[in-house]
């Protein structure tokens, strides 16, 4: 028996995933006869049937479906492979995939990434942006070699991936000019439930710890009166910034409007049993990355990097 090759692989998931051996054929840029080629003898070496021909159009078979799982896991070992051996001239190549929540990719990871390319000016960085579910469930799948992410990882992946603290910031009450409590600057805790509110989509960070603080404080979310939901920060910003209800948000995304004076944080007083005390809102950020899957040496170096930083007391 010859045995498989990678490039069959390659041919086969271009059909598993276009399910037409013409369309394959183009993504890959090569014949269409190169491609039926490749499959039949696919299946005349293990007798089995990968794709179902009805007509003009074909299906996947069972024994396709088994062969698409698993040449997923070969072809991205192969991939991996190739990547860390890229990067064994001292760091001078290579790309680096990181996944992050979009408050962290927005306000707190520019500057690692500026400070780790004026280091290695040669290594491309691809950082997507999403919310913090989605990035766990990348890194979890090998999407991204570091996911970086201010919410939890959910029971069901934290088998999968291995995570640390590597910065925090605070989640900050804040209102718009209109909104009665701009004047007052502070309100006791009783008072969250007299007021309108923007929030974050479920699986958004924010809105997870935004949760967890109320909860914390005695405060069940179906108390407060939510008028609008957004997948953004920004948008629940903009939505406060010209109306009257409050928002639970990253003192990291409103700096420059509080220092500008479009938007106010607002003090809010634990006034339970007569303590007195700051409610504050601290979230940590979380460093993800798979438990069993090859780490390159990038990876590596910008993981070690980020431990210094918050080390340093540069988070």
């Amino acid at each position: 028996m010859a045995g498989m090759t990678l490039e069959q692989l390659k041919i086969f998931m271009a059909v598993a995933q276009q399910l037409h051996f013409t369309r394959a054929a183009e993504e890959l840029y090569i014949t269409q006869p190169a491609v039926s080629a490749a499959i039949h003898n696919l299946e005349q070496e293990y007798g089995v049937k990968l794709f179902h021909r009805i007509g003009r159009h074909i299906e996947i078979a069972e024994a396709g479906k088994l062969l698409q799982v698993e040449a997923r896991k070969i072809l991205d070992q192969v991939s991996l492979t190739e990547r860390g051996l890229r990067e064994l001239n001292n760091l001078q190549r290579g790309e680096l995939k990181l996944g992050s929540s979009l408050t962290i990719g927005n306000y707190w990871l520019p500057s690692k990434i500026s400070e780790f390319k004026s280091r290695y000016p040669g290594i491309k960085i691809d950082c997507s942006l999403a919310n913090t579910e989605e990035i766990c469930v990348g890194t979890a799948t090998g999407q991204f070699d570091l996911g970086l992410v201010e919410g939890d990882v959910k029971p069901a992946l934290q088998n999968t991936l291995e995570y640390e603290i590597v910065g925090s910031d605070r989640l900050q009450i804040v209102v718009g000019q209109k909104h009665p409590w701009f004047e007052w600057g502070e309100i006791d805790l009783s008072q969250l439930t007299q007021t309108v509110w923007v929030m974050r989509e479920p699986g958004s960070g924010t809105q997870q710890r935004f949760e967890e603080a109320l909860q914390n404080w005695g405060i069940n979310l179906s108390e407060l009166d939510v008028i609008l939901v957004f997948n953004s920060g920004e948008m629940t910003k903009a939505a406060i910034e010209d109306g009257v209800g409050a928002i639970g948000i990253s003192e990291l995304m409103v700096k420059k409007e509080i220092q500008l004076g479009t938007l106010r944080a607002i003090r809010v007083i634990d006034n339970r049993e007569g303590k007195g005390a700051i409610a504050e809102i601290v979230r940590p950020f979380f460093k993800l990355k798979h438990r069993q899957r090859f780490q390159t040496a990038l990876s590596k170096v910008f993981e070690q990097m980020l431990i210094s930083s918050m080390l340093d007391g540069s988070l």
